[in-house]
């Protein structure tokens, strides 16, 4: 798969202008896709260098998974980089 436009949603936006924003983002693909460089080169004109994302990955017949990753890269070109995911909630051992 590829990124879409419609699972990415603006959690906080910055009042100034200059400071990050904050995201979320739903997708079916898997975490190792979003976090890898040029997935997100369609948004490039939303994301900015330091933004945080919260991302859902849900790919058929896997465990969801959820994590943060932050904006490291934007280039003029329109390449956009994200950081590896940090994973959120991975453990649930009741």
């Amino acid at each position: 798969m590829a990124y879409s436009s419609t699972g990415l949603n603006v959690a906080s936006a910055s009042k100034a202008g200059n400071a990050p924003q904050i995201w979320t983002y739903k997708t079916t693909d898997l975490i190792t896709a979003v976090d890898a460089s040029g997935y997100f080169n369609s948004a490039s004109s939303l994301l900015k260098v330091g933004d945080l994302m919260y991302v859902h990955a849900n790919s058929a017949g896997t465990t969801p998974t959820f994590g943060f990753v932050i904006v490291t890269g934007n280039t003029s070109a329109g390449v956009v980089d994200v950081t590896n995911a940090t994973a959120l909630g991975t453990i649930d051992s009741d």
